[in-house]
């Protein structure tokens, strides 16, 4: 989700170069770049839960950018920062990473691959880690940068889901993201509406606690100068997971809330 969000962000403050998807001239590091950033975050009512919404702290160091073919982002979370035995993740993993590069087919094959809104093709994949035993996947697919009416450039991948748990392919995945701003201030900082949205379906719901659709829609204010950034974000949950709402499946005896609301707080620094 993110790496458009951050790299939309660059552009817009002047410090990326612009991307372009015509590679037959042989350059393929035209587009290089990277960025780093850390998000001190809190969230409110986070979903799944068997408690009615998880409220808690957590850091995230944030990176991507582009080397070649490769577009890349990741992020890697550290909850319960003061290992507080009253944190609603007290007894929970202690870290969570997601790591998601794309290769360009464009650069791959030296071939602008564009076709109308389509900017770029890639092949696509995502990695969840959690170290636990709750979320653990991997998806690949084919992913694009789409040029849409107000929003501008997106990101739209389409994936195969691979529940590693389960050790079995498990339906599919369709992940988009966007930013824009659309308010700026004198001296370059502005206020962006950014998020993303990803919907799964086609899962098997054979076993009890399980649903054949689910996802998530997070939907971003946030204000952005050159090395900092706060914001807000309402996070709209159905079936997260694949998990079905109400139902007694997953980390204790009580029904599990997958379908809700939550909130997110952040503040941001930008190495």
């Amino acid at each position: 989700m993110k790496k458009s969000i951050i790299a939309a962000s660059l552009l817009a403050l002047g410090s990326a170069p612009a991307f372009a998807t015509d590679y037959s001239d042989g350059d393929l590091s035209k587009n290089d770049y990277k960025w780093m950033q850390g998000n001190l975050m809190y969230s409110v009512g986070e979903l799944p839960s068997n408690t009615g919404g998880s409220d808690h702290d957590y850091l995230e160091l944030e990176f991507g950018g582009r080397a070649g073919i490769l577009d890349y982002y990741g992020y890697v979370d550290i909850f319960n920062l003061t290992n507080s035995d009253s944190s609603d993740k007290a007894s929970s993993a202690k870290m969570f990473a997601k790591l998601a590069p794309r290769i360009s087919l464009d650069g791959l094959f030296q071939t602008d691959l564009s076709m109308g809104p389509v900017q770029e093709l890639y092949l696509a994949s995502v990695y969840n880690v959690s170290g636990a035993n709750d979320v653990n996947n991997y998806s690949v697919g084919l992913g694009s940068d789409v040029m849409v009416p107000w929003f501008g450039k997106i990101g739209l991948n389409a994936y195969a889901y691979y529940d590693l748990n389960q050790k079995d392919w498990n339906g599919y995945q369709i992940s988009t993201n966007w930013f824009k701003p659309f308010f700026f201030f004198e001296g370059g900082s502005f206020i962006a509406y950014q998020g993303y949205i990803d919907y799964q379906f086609g899962m098997d719901d054979d076993a009890v606690g399980n649903a054949s659709h689910g996802g998530a829609m997070f939907n971003g204010i946030y204000w952005h100068s050159e090395n900092f950034a706060v914001g807000y974000g309402l996070k709209a949950y159905n079936n997260i997971y694949g998990i079905d709402d109400g139902v007694a499946n997953w980390g204790g005896p009580n029904n599990v809330e997958s379908t809700g609301i939550s909130h997110y707080f952040a503040a941001t620094y930008k190495f």
